[in-house]
C-alpha cells in the first residue's frame, strides 16, 4: 500500500503548539478503482466508508486534533466573536402565538437553555392575553438531558387538543422515533414507531397516520394508520411507494376536512385524499402522476384548489369538485403568468393569497372571494427594501379575516405581521429584538444583476456597514452560494453576521441558476446536463463584484454547504486563483462514487437533479465537474471543510476523502483543515449555544485567513 507525505504547513504565531500536532494526518492510500463506460475512476480512500472501523475513527480524530492545534491561536478571537454574537441575541424570548382550535401555541427560550420550550394557552374569548395559565406541552431541554444531540421531527396536536404526537432524533442521522403524549396528564403513551417521517391525526383524535423510511436508502416509502393503544405491529399499511424516485408524505387541508397523501419526486408528484372524519376509508387519487408535472392541493367549500404546472413552468390554479373527476374536469381559476412564477397559493374561507416571484423577489397578494366565490381584485402587500424575504407565517385557522406573514431582510430583523383582509392594512405583531447596540441605520443592502458567461443576468444581494465600506476595491468580501434543487436562496437577517459587517466585510448572496430564485425555469437552467451554469454564474458574480469595487481582488472568501459544498469544490477547481478563503460545510464533493451507489440515501431520487451516471452522457458530464475527481496539483486557497459523523445526506467520508486527496496535490502552504462533529448530523450542532460556537469557529478561521484585524 502506497503512503505519501507532504510538507507541513507552518503558519505564524504557533510557537506554543507542540510540533507533533502541526503535522496533518496522512491518510493511508488503498487504490480501489471503478471502471465504467470505458473509464476508470481512481479512488485511494474508499476504505474511509467503514464507519465502525477503529482506523477510520482514529483518522477522523487525528484530523480534529490537527484542526484544533492549527486553530488554537484563534481561541481568543473565537471567544470574542461568541461573546459578540451572544450579545445580539435575546436569550429569554417568546415567539408570536398562533391560534388553532381554541388554543394559542408558541415557543419560548430561556437564558442558558439550549433548546426551545413548546407551550400553549387556552384562547378564552379569543384573546391570548386573557390570563389563562401556560401549559408546557414539550420542553426539548428535558428531552435532550444526557444526549449529545437532540432534534424534533414532526409535531401534531390531536383535534381534541388532548394528545401530542411528536418524533425525535438523538444522533443527527435524521432517524426519528415516534412518541405520543397525553397533554392532560403529561404522561407518555406506550405507542411508538421507528424511522417515522410526517404524521397527522384524523378528526377522531384516536387515529394517527404516519410515514416511515426504508432502512437502507432512508426513502419515505410507507404510510401507516395507527389506532391509539394498539401495538405498532398491528398498524395498517395504507400505501407502499415502490418507485425509488418518490417519497411519501401525509398532511391535512387547512379546513381540516381532508387528509392528503403525496408521493413526490424532484420533478413529479401525485396527491390522494381521504375524508378526515373517516380514517378507515381508502385514499383516492386526485390525478394520476405524469412525468414532469407537479400539483399541490388544498380544499375550500367542496372544491379542491390545485396549483399545477401543466401549462408551463410558472404554475396556474385550477379547481375541481371533490369526487368530481380527473384532469379533464379541471376548471381554470387563476391562469399562468408567463412573467412571474406562482410560488405558493394559500386558500382560506373568505380569501386567498398568491405568492409570486417576479424578477426573483417575493410578492404577497391577497384576494377576497365575493359572494359568488369569484376573486375580487388582489391587493399586493408592500415591501420597501431592495432585497428581502417575505412569506406566509403560521396560518392554521381557515375561517379568519387575517393573514399572517413574516418579513426580514439583510438589515431588518425578522418580523411577524397580521394583514387585515377587509381593511387592507398590516399590523406589526413582533420584530426580533437585537440587543447589544444594533442600529439598522448603520447598514445598507443592495440588489445587483451580474452578467454570466453566456450573457444571462444573475441577481446578487449584498449588505455592508455604511461607515466601513468604500466602493474602491479595498474591502474584504464574502460570497455565499447554493444553487441546487430549485431552492431560492433566502435573504434574511442574522445577528451573528454583524460580527463580520462591523469588521468591514461586504457580504454577498449569489442567486445562481440551479436554485429557484426565478422559478422552476431557473432551476432547470442549472441542473442535469447544464449544471455547470451554477458554477460559472458564481464565478461571474465574484468577478463582477470585484470589478465593480465591492471587494478586494486578494480578499475574497466564499462559503457553501451540502450542494453548496459541491459548488465550492467545483469553483475552486475551476478558479483556485480567484479565492483566498473557502468555508465548505458537509460538502457533496464525491459526486461520481456517490451517484454510482444506489444503496446510499438519496442517490436514485437525485438522478433527476444531477443525472444518472450509469448513462454514458450523464457520466461524462458529471465527471467533468465532480470536485473529488478533478482535484489537481496546483495552489489552492485556505480551506476549512466541516462535516458530521452522523450525516445521513452527505456521508462524512465525502469531505474526509476530499481533504485527504487534496493534501497530496496542493502545492502551496495555505491552510487545509477538516473538522468532524462526532455527535451531530447534516445541520451540525443541535443546541443553540453550541451552534453559535461553531459559527464563531468558522468566522475566526475566515478573519484570520483574510488578514482582518480582530
Amino acid at each position: 500500500m502506497e503512503k505519501t507525505t507532504e510538507p507541513t504547513p507552518m503558519p505564524g504565531n504557533i510557537d506554543t503548539i507542540p510540533s507533533s500536532t502541526l503535522t496533518p494526518p496522512i491518510a493511508r492510500r488503498e487504490p480501489t478503482p471503478t471502471t465504467i463506460h470505458g473509464y476508470t475512476l481512481e479512488d485511494d480512500y474508499r476504505w474511509m466508508r467503514s464507519k465502525e472501523s477503529s482506523e477510520v475513527i482514529h483518522y477522523l480524530e487525528a484530523e480534529n486534533a490537527y484542526t484544533s492545534a492549527m486553530m488554537k491561536p484563534t481561541e481568543g478571537l473565537q471567544a470574542m466573536l461568541y461573546k459578540e454574537m451572544l450579545s445580539h441575541i435575546k436569550e429569554t424570548d417568546e415567539s408570536v402565538p398562533f391560534p388553532e382550535r381554541g388554543w394559542y401555541y408558541y415557543t419560548r427560550t430561556v437564558e442558558g437553555s439550549q433548546y426551545p420550550i413548546h407551550c400553549r394557552r387556552r384562547a378564552a374569548g379569543g384573546d391570548y392575553d386573557s390570563g389563562e395559565p401556560e401549559q408546557v406541552i414539550l420542553d426539548v431541554n428535558q428531552l435532550a438531558e444526557g444526549q449529545a444531540f437532540m432534534a424534533l421531527g414532526g409535531m401534531s396536536v390531536s383535534p381534541d387538543g388532548e394528545k401530542l404526537a411528536y418524533s425525535t432524533d438523538n444522533t443527527g442521522f435524521r432517524q426519528y422515533t415516534l412518541h405520543i403524549r397525553n397533554l392532560t396528564t403529561g404522561a407518555e403513551y406506550p405507542d411508538t414507531a421507528e424511522r417515522v417521517g410526517s404524521l397527522v391525526w384524523a378528526e377522531d383524535s384516536q387515529t394517527l397516520f404516519y410515514t416511515t423510511e426504508d432502512e437502507v436508502t432512508k426513502r419515505h416509502d410507507k404510510l401507516f394508520r395507527h389506532r391509539l393503544g394498539d401495538p405498532a405491529a398491528d398498524d395498517a399499511l395504507i400505501c407502499e411507494e415502490r418507485d425509488e424516485r418518490f417519497n411519501l408524505g401525509v398532511g391535512k387541508t387547512r379546513d381540516g376536512k381532508y387528509l392528503l397523501m403525496e408521493a413526490g419526486s424532484h420533478t413529479t408528484n401525485e396527491c390522494s385524499y381521504l375524508p378526515a372524519d373517516t380514517p378507515g376509508g381508502v385514499f383516492l387519487v386526485i390525478a394520476p402522476r405524469l412525468d414532469d408535472q407537479e400539483y399541490y392541493v388544498d380544499h375550500r367549500h367542496g372544491l379542491f384548489y390545485i396549483r399545477v404546472n401543466d401549462t408551463g413552468k410558472n404554475f396556474r390554479v385550477v379547481t375541481v369538485p371533490v369526487d368530481g373527476g380527473g384532469r379533464e374536469a379541471w376548471s381554470e381559476f387563476i391562469p399562468e403568468d408567463k412573467e412571474s412564477p406562482l410560488e405558493d397559493f394559500d386558500v382560506f374561507d373568505r380569501f386567498c393569497v398568491l405568492s409570486k416571484r417576479p424578477e426573483g423577489l417575493t410578492t404577497l397578494s391577497v384576494a377576497p372571494f365575493d359572494s359568488g366565490n369569484q376573486l375580487q381584485a388582489p391587493r399586493e402587500i408592500d415591501f420597501p427594501e431592495p432585497t428581502y424575504t417575505a412569506m406566509g407565517h403560521v396560518n392554521r385557522e381557515f375561517a379568519t379575516t387575517k393573514f399572517r406573514y413574516s418579513y426580514q431582510s439583510l438589515v431588518s430583523p425578522a418580523s411577524v405581521y397580521d394583514y387585515d383582509v377587509e381593511a387592507g392594512t398590516s399590523t406589526l405583531l413582533k420584530e426580533q429584538e437585537i440587543p447589544g447596540g444594533f442600529n439598522r441605520a448603520n447598514y445598507a443592502s443592495e440588489r445587483l444583476w451580474m452578467t454570466a458567461s453566456d450573457g444571462v443576468k444573475v441577481p446578487v444581494s449584498i449588505v455592508y456597514h455604511r461607515d466601513k465600506f468604500h466602493k474602491d476595491g479595498t474591502s474584504p468580501i464574502y460570497v455565499y452560494g447554493y444553487g441546487s434543487y430549485g431552492y431560492p436562496l433566502p435573504v434574511g437577517f442574522s445577528p451573528a453576521r454583524l460580527s463580520l459587517l462591523d469588521r468591514g466585510l461586504v457580504l454577498a448572496y449569489a442567486h445562481i441558476r440551479g436554485g429557484g430564485d426565478l422559478g422552476d425555469a431557473w432551476h432547470d437552467a442549472g441542473k442535469m446536463m447544464v449544471k455547470r451554469n451554477t458554477f460559472t454564474d458564481f464565478i461571474a458574480i465574484v468577478e463582477g463584484l470585484v470589478a465593480q469595487g465591492y471587494g478586494a481582488r486578494d480578499k475574497v472568501a466564499i462559503e457553501g454547504g451540502s450542494a453548496g459544498g459541491l459548488l465550492m469544490g467545483a469553483v475552486v477547481n475551476e478558479r483556485p486563483d480567484l479565492f483566498r478563503v473557502v468555508l465548505s460545510h458537509v460538502p457533496f464533493v464525491d459526486v461520481m462514487n456517490t451517484m454510482l451507489d444506489a444503496t446510499l440515501p438519496l442517490t436514485v431520487a437525485e438522478y433527476e437533479e444531477w443525472g444518472n451516471p450509469n448513462e454514458q452522457a450523464a457520466f461524462e458530464y458529471m465527471r467533468s465537474y465532480s470536485p473529488y475527481d478533478n482535484l489537481k496539483a496546483t495552489d489552492y486557497p485556505a480551506m476549512l471543510v466541516k462535516t458530521s459523523l452522523n450525516d445521513s445526506q452527505v456521508m462524512y467520508w465525502e469531505p474526509a476523502k476530499y481533504v485527504a486527496k487534496l493534501r497530496t496535490l496542493k502545492k502551496n502552504d495555505a491552510s487545509l483543515l477538516l473538522h468532524i462533529n462526532m455527535d451531530a448530523g447534516h445541520g451540525g450542532a443541535s443546541g443553540r449555544y453550541d451552534y453559535l460556537k461553531e459559527i464563531a469557529f468558522d468566522y475566526a478561521f475566515l478573519l484570520r485567513e483574510l488578514g482582518v484585524a480582530s
